[in-house]
C-alpha cells in the first residue's frame, strides 16, 4: 500500500488533500464528514472583517431608523460595532474548539481583513481557541489606480501576525503582482510556514438580455490548475517554506501534477461541490494507483521531480510567447 503522507506547514498530513476555505468547512457537521471521507486537513471558512463591517453598518442603519441612536450618544455606534464583531468572532472560535474536539485532522483557521487593524486580534484569538495553524487570506483589490505598495503591505501584515502568534502561518496570495517571483520570495522570507497559490476571486459577468451584471462562473474548471502548476514549479525550488496548490484541482491526475511540480499539498473546493464529499476517496485511490503503477511507495520519492530545477527542459516554464511556440515563427 502506498504511503500518501506529506508534510505541510511543518505538520504531518495523512495525505496531500486539504479542503480549502469555503462553505464546505463552515459547520462542525461538514468538517466531521470531510474527515470521514478522507480529508487530511481543513481550512475553516474565513472570518471576513469586511462582512462584519457590512453587518455592523446594516444594524446601525436599522437602529437609526428606529430612533434607537441619538447623535449625542456616540457610544451607541461603538456598541453596535463591538457587539457584531464579538458575536461573529465568538461563533468562529467556538467552531475551532468544537472541530478540535470532534476530529483528529489539523484545523487551520483563516482570516481575511480589509484594514490593518484586526489581523492581530483575530490571529491571537484563533490560536487561543486551539487551531493547529492559520491561513492569512490577503487580498488587496488591484483596481485602485493610486500607488499603494501592495507587496510591502502584505509583508508588513505577515510580520505583525508572526510576532503575535506561535502556530504555523501560511499566506494565500493572488497572482496579480508585477513581479510574482519577487513577491512570493519576499513573503517566504518573513518566516511564514507556507504559501498558497492562488486565491480564486469573484468574477462578474454580463446578462446581455437584461443588460445587467450577474455573477460569473462560481466553480473553478479543470483547466484552471495550469496557472498554479506553472508557478509552483518555478518557485518550489526558490523558497524554503511549504507550498499548497489551489484552484482548478478536479481529479487525481492534477493532484499528481502539482506534487511533481513541487507542491507539498493541494487545496480543493469546487470538485467537492460538484461531486460530493465522498469524491475525496476517489481522488486518493487515483493517486495511490498511479504510485503503484510507477513503483513509488511514498510521495517523497517523486515530489518535485518536474519542478523548474529538476525538469529536463526547464525553459518551458519560462516561455511567455504563445505564438513563437505554436506558430511557425523562427
Amino acid at each position: 500500500m502506498a504511503d500518501l503522507t506529506t508534510k505541510y506547514l511543518g505538520i504531518e498530513l495523512k495525505n496531500p488533500i486539504i479542503i480549502g476555505s469555503s462553505g464546505l468547512t463552515s459547520t462542525l457537521e461538514d468538517i466531521v464528514q470531510l474527515e470521514q471521507c478522507g480529508a487530511a486537513a481543513v481550512v475553516l471558512k474565513s472570518i471576513y472583517e469586511e462582512e462584519i463591517l457590512v453587518e455592523a453598518s446594516k444594524n446601525y442603519k436599522e437602529a437609526q431608523a428606529s430612533n434607537l441612536i441619538y447623535t449625542q450618544l456616540s457610544e451607541s455606534l461603538d456598541y453596535i460595532d463591538v457587539h457584531v464583531k464579538d458575536k461573529r468572532l465568538a461563533e468562529y472560535l467556538q467552531l475551532v474548539r468544537d472541530a478540535k474536539k470532534k476530529t483528529l485532522i489539523p484545523i487551520i483557521g483563516s482570516i481575511n481583513c480589509v484594514t490593518d487593524l484586526e489581523w492581530i486580534d483575530y490571529a491571537i484569538k484563533i490560536q487561543e481557541a486551539g487551531a493547529d495553524a492559520l491561513e492569512l487570506n490577503i487580498f488587496l483589490n488591484p483596481v485602485n489606480p493610486e500607488p499603494i505598495g501592495y507587496e510591502k503591505l502584505i509583508e508588513r501584515i505577515t510580520r505583525k501576525v508572526l510576532k503575535s502568534i506561535t502556530i504555523p502561518v501560511s499566506v494565500k496570495l493572488s497572482d496579480n503582482f508585477t513581479n510574482l517571483t519577487e513577491t512570493v520570495v519576499r513573503v517566504s522570507k518573513t518566516g511564514v510556514s507556507g504559501i498558497v497559490m492562488f486565491n480564486r476571486f469573484y468574477m462578474p459577468d454580463i446578462d446581455i438580455y437584461n443588460m445587467s451584471i450577474v455573477p460569473g462562473r462560481i466553480h473553478s474548471n479543470e483547466s484552471e490548475y495550469v496557472k498554479s502548476l506553472r508557478w509552483v514549479a518555478l518557485l518550489s525550488d526558490k523558497i524554503d517554506c511549504s507550498i499548497a496548490a489551489s484552484t482548478g484541482i478536479h481529479d487525481s491526475n492534477t493532484i499528481i501534477k502539482q506534487l511533481l511540480a513541487g507542491a507539498d499539498a493541494v487545496q480543493i473546493v469546487s470538485a467537492l461541490y460538484i461531486n460530493g464529499k465522498q469524491y475525496i476517496n476517489q481522488l486518493l485511490s487515483g493517486i495511490e494507483q498511479w504510485m503503484l503503477n510507477k513503483g513509488f511507495f511514498s510521495i517523497s520519492q517523486f515530489k518535485g521531480q518536474a519542478s523548474y530545477r529538476k525538469a529536463v527542459n526547464p525553459a518551458v516554464y519560462e516561455r511567455v510567447q504563445f505564438m513563437k511556440h505554436f506558430g511557425r515563427i523562427s
